[in-house]
């Protein structure tokens, strides 16, 4: 059976507050940054995902160890608090970020290329277009 686990962290960032999804499943961890403007609360960010979950766009996945134990209900509740407590990004999910920034850029740069040499063709054309209309009537 393949097991799915989602995380939702918030935390602040200057000037924005952000929020960073984890996705773990057999594949590994998917991670994807969502930007707020100001501070959201709780009720605002479960029903962002719950509207936006599968627009959202994931990064490649980072191998990440799956664990299937069952915890302690009090070991559950304190890894909750360290969890609230802790700020930033994990380092897997820092990875994870930079290879999806790292996918949108070169995709980016493609299109601008051709982009880009589309525009260069057009006015070529179009010069060679006016060339041949100067000639025509002489």
């Amino acid at each position: 059976m393949d097991r799915i686990s989602v995380a939702v962290k918030v935390f602040f960032e200057e000037p924005f507050w952000i929020g960073v999804v984890e996705r773990t499943s057999e594949e590994g961890l998917r991670v994807c940054k969502v930007t707020f403007g100001a501070e959201p609360k709780d009720c605002q960010v479960a029903e962002f995902f719950l509207e936006h979950y599968y627009r959202l766009r994931f990064s490649p996945a980072v191998e990440a160890v799956v664990r299937v134990e069952r915890l302690n209900p009090k070991r559950m509740q304190r890894e909750a608090h360290r969890q609230v407590q802790e700020a930033g990004i994990g380092t897997k999910s820092q990875q994870a970020l930079k290879l999806q920034h790292e996918r949108l850029k070169t995709e980016r740069k493609a299109s601008g290329r051709e982009r880009q040499e589309a525009d260069q063709l057009r006015k070529f054309m179009l010069k060679q277009q006016k060339k041949k209309e100067k000639h025509r009537g002489r």
